[in-house]
């Protein structure tokens, strides 16, 4: 039976009878509960019956396969702008339909050739999400799961790929178009979309369950202080204090685990630096949206197919040295490069941010410590130790709390060494004890401890102003509350 019949009889229309209306039969409507619209689109409804979902993948398919034979390697023909190359699939694509006498409704035939162009051009059942502000991440575990994250809150979306094939394709597509591959002699891969966005994907048979895909979405307009404060991610009193610290030009550490917005943290602390500073920035994948006008952007690279060519995030520190830094800021050290970090903190390049994975400030020099011995250096602990108190004045925990928000619950002051342990002093502390409210959201907020961080003296020797009541009032008998 031919696609065009197929469709026919799934609407009713027997022979060269023509059903009206009042005698046709329309499957999908057999299922539409008692009040909702009866004219629903059966691209649009989850519950249409089988047949005409399978006589409507069908043209799908053909269409998208006479759509390659037509266009051969234009498809992907780097030359080719987007928006020329998506008019000429959508041109193509109603020539074929057209040709082959289809029957669809107006409604049906959009939605067809939006759906082939996102399978041919895009990433497949993953546009719509890409396209909705309120999804953050996307993971696929296998053409059959689709989750989403959604405030903070993963769901499993109904979404699937039409098998294993179209899964790999969609990767194949991703990491093809940042010059990476991807197949069993390298079964795993780290890529970023067009817009920013981080891609991970793993395929067999290291995920025994079927290709694996992450996507971190990339914010197209940058969280300011303002939007952290007015989200409940900080408070104005540790807004200003750190708008106080980069200003000072001391060096800042953000910690915290992973998904728990330290890039987002570290965008907002260096939207802080003045202007007039030159900014180097070091990324694995870049990420950071600074506005400033002087910036030098620079992107590690991994080795090629051949395994040559790496670049490393540690080559690229050693390399911003002798680019006059004003400040460097390092989108996150893993590696061997902290310990290149911390040597240009020590050396005069004051004002240094970046980000480090840990569950706690105390956590975060002691990973600190981890990273510097990864350098293959053969250096004491205490040395290390000394080395990180005499660099990092500041450390900025964020956490990922269980209603799914992200908070800053630490604002800590490295003091400096006593015997061979690095002291810190809390400057700020989330409140856990105020509890939750009705809908499961944490109604703390991170409270001063009332212990003045002593890099705040430097503040009035530089001009720079802070409001006596950052770290809480201080009434007559002289004790803070």
């Amino acid at each position: 039976m031919s696609l065009a019949r197929r469709l026919e009889v799934a609407r009713g229309v027997d022979g060269d009878k023509q059903a009206t209306p009042e005698t046709a039969t329309v499957p999908w409507k057999a299922s539409v509960a008692p009040g909702t619209d009866q004219g629903t689109n059966p691209f649009e409804s989850r519950n249409y019956a089988s047949e005409p979902s399978e006589a409507l993948t069908a043209v799908k398919e053909r269409a998208g396969v006479a759509l390659y034979e037509r266009m051969g390697s234009r498809i992907t023909d780097s030359s080719i702008e987007e928006s020329e190359l998506q008019q000429y699939v959508k041109d193509e694509l109603r020539s074929i339909i057209e040709e082959d006498e289809i029957p669809l409704t107006v409604a049906e035939r959009q939605r067809l050739v939006q759906e082939i162009i996102d399978d041919v051009l895009g990433l497949g059942p993953l546009e719509k999400f890409l396209n909705d502000a309120e999804v953050t991440e996307i993971m696929v575990n296998g053409p059959d799961k689709v989750y989403v994250e959604r405030n903070g809150k993963l769901t499993l979306t109904g979404t699937r790929f039409g098998g294993e094939e179209q899964l790999r394709k969609v990767i194949e597509r991703i990491v093809t178009k940042v010059g990476r591959r991807i197949d069993e002699s390298s079964p795993l891969v780290d890529a970023r979309l067009a817009d920013g966005s981080r891609v991970n994907a793993i395929i067999p048979p290291l995920s025994v369950s079927g290709s694996c895909l992450t996507i971190r979405k990339f914010g197209q307009v940058p969280l300011t202080v303002s939007n952290l404060i007015s989200l409940g991610s900080m408070s104005p009193e540790i807004a200003e204090l750190l708008q106080a610290c980069v200003r000072a030009r001391l060096n800042v550490i953000v910690s915290g685990g992973t998904g728990t917005g330290k890039t987002t943290l570290l965008n907002v602390l260096s939207s802080f630096i003045p202007a007039e500073e030159r900014i180097v920035t070091i990324e694995d994948a870049v990420e950071l949206q600074l506005q400033q006008e002087h910036v030098v952007r620079l992107e590690s690279r991994p080795r090629n197919i051949e395994g040559k060519g790496e670049i490393s995030i540690r080559d690229l520190v050693r390399n911003s040295l002798r680019m006059r830094p004003d400040r460097i800021v390092i989108g996150e050290v893993r590696g061997g490069e902290s310990l290149d970090m911390l040597q240009a903190m020590n050396t005069g390049h004051d004002g240094s941010i970046s980000t480090v994975h840990a569950n706690s400030p105390r956590d975060a020099i002691s990973r600190l410590e981890t990273l510097v011995l990864m350098a293959g250096m053969d250096l004491p602990l205490r040395a290390i130790r000394e080395q990180i108190a005499s660099a990092v004045n500041l450390i900025v925990h964020i956490s990922r709390l269980r209603d799914g928000s992200r908070r800053v619950t630490h604002v800590t002051e490295v003091q400096g060494m006593e015997g061979d342990v690095v002291t810190l002093q809390d400057a700020f502390v989330f409140d856990y004890s105020a509890g939750v409210d009705a809908n499961g959201k944490f109604l703390g907020r991170p409270m001063p401890t009332g212990v003045r961080p002593r890099f705040v003296d430097h503040f009035a020797e530089l001009g720079i102003p802070l409001s006596p009541t950052v770290f809480g009032s201080m009434p007559a008998g002289g004790v803070f509350r």
